[in-house]
């Protein structure tokens, strides 16, 4: 039977399929976050570079050299920062279309035996109460960017937000490609909607007690004097502190902001200038929240958008652990 002359060879990629697999490597890409990718890119860096060193190829995957490669660095890293750059090498051989047995018995023993011998129980950033966070934000100045850190420190502690979801917040719906959500403002408070770790998720900020305290009243003061009415709800401000710029702030910016305010404000003075900015990050927002809150565990929960409760309450330093005695209730 004579093939049909319109028909096209299944061999040649047609240019719908060239774009179709562009595509999937934007949507392969995206399935990370941007802070993961540049950590990963840097792991496999190091790795590269420690290979280069020994005068032993990178390429391909060998599971014995990357065992190596973790014995020396458990000398230096923490046992969560050997499994993050486990996870950058495998990352970087698929990147080169090559896979790492991360299964074989050279990385399985060697991991097994660094958690052993160095695994500590993690060491926790200082949850901030609200007393602390109004003495941090009465540190700040009364300027344009003093103005944008005081709505950051309320709205990142009354949201629970991480640190990627303050700065990825947009003015409105699909205002930038880069955004991470946006908020909505009513007479009762905002609606953070927030494309986060587990999905899409919604947000109540409501208004606070007081001027002075209110997250919202803090937004919207900021967004007024900065004359945003649309991009990325937090941005750099100009040298001369006159006017917001157009660039969204990195995230990296709330753990300075955090740190910056908590040594200004005097907090926790019975320790060392290097132990309190080691104890306060961007991650002191979110515990605060969760550990201060007199309402609901569900209902915080809800706020951090954990998908479990037993995360919320790893959050919840402050947390009446024996609020519930099972050993009197079970009589004794």
């Amino acid at each position: 039977m004579q093939e049909d002359e319109r028909t096209p060879p299944l061999a040649a990629p047609t240019k719908a399929l060239e774009q179709l697999a562009e595509a999937a490597q934007d949507y392969a890409r995206a399935a990370a976050s941007e802070n993961t990718l540049r950590a990963y890119a840097q792991d496999w860096a190091d790795f590269s570079r420690w290979c280069r060193l020994r005068g032993a190829p990178a390429l391909p995957p060998s599971p014995e050299l990357v065992g190596l490669y973790l014995t020396e660095r458990a000398g230096t890293l923490t046992v969560s920062s050997l499994e993050r750059r486990l996870a950058g090498i495998s990352w970087g051989y698929r990147q080169r279309g090559m896979v790492l047995d991360r299964g074989d018995r050279h990385i399985v023993t060697v991991m097994k035996g660094i958690r052993r011998r160095h695994a500590r129980p993690p060491v926790q950033k200082a949850p901030l109460s609200a007393e602390e966070l109004l003495a941090m934000a009465a540190t700040l100045p009364r300027d344009l960017r003093g103005f944008r850190d005081r709505a950051m420190l309320l709205l990142g502690f009354a949201g629970a937000l991480r640190r990627s979801e303050l700065t990825g917040l947009d003015l409105n719906r699909e205002d930038t490609g880069d955004g991470a959500g946006w908020v909505e403002t009513e007479e009762q408070g905002a609606l953070l909607i927030l494309r986060g770790k587990t999905g899409w998720r919604e947000v109540e900020v409501g208004r606070g007690s007081t001027e002075r305290s209110c997250p919202v009243a803090a937004l919207e003061r900021w967004l007024e004097l900065a004359r945003i009415s649309h991009g990325p709800l937090f941005r750099r401000v100009s040298r001369d502190g006159r006017r917001a710029m157009d660039g969204r702030l990195n995230d990296r910016h709330v753990a300075r902001l955090v740190k910056s305010a908590a040594l200004a404000a005097g907090l926790r003075p019975e320790l060392g200038e290097a132990e309190r900015a080691a104890l306060f990050s961007g991650h002191s927002l979110r515990a605060g929240l969760a550990s201060h809150a007199d309402a609901a565990d569900r209902d915080i929960q809800r706020q951090l958008g954990h998908a479990s409760l037993e995360m919320t309450r790893r959050y919840q330093r402050k947390r009446d652990r024996f609020r519930v005695n099972l050993t009197k209730a079970a009589g004794l």
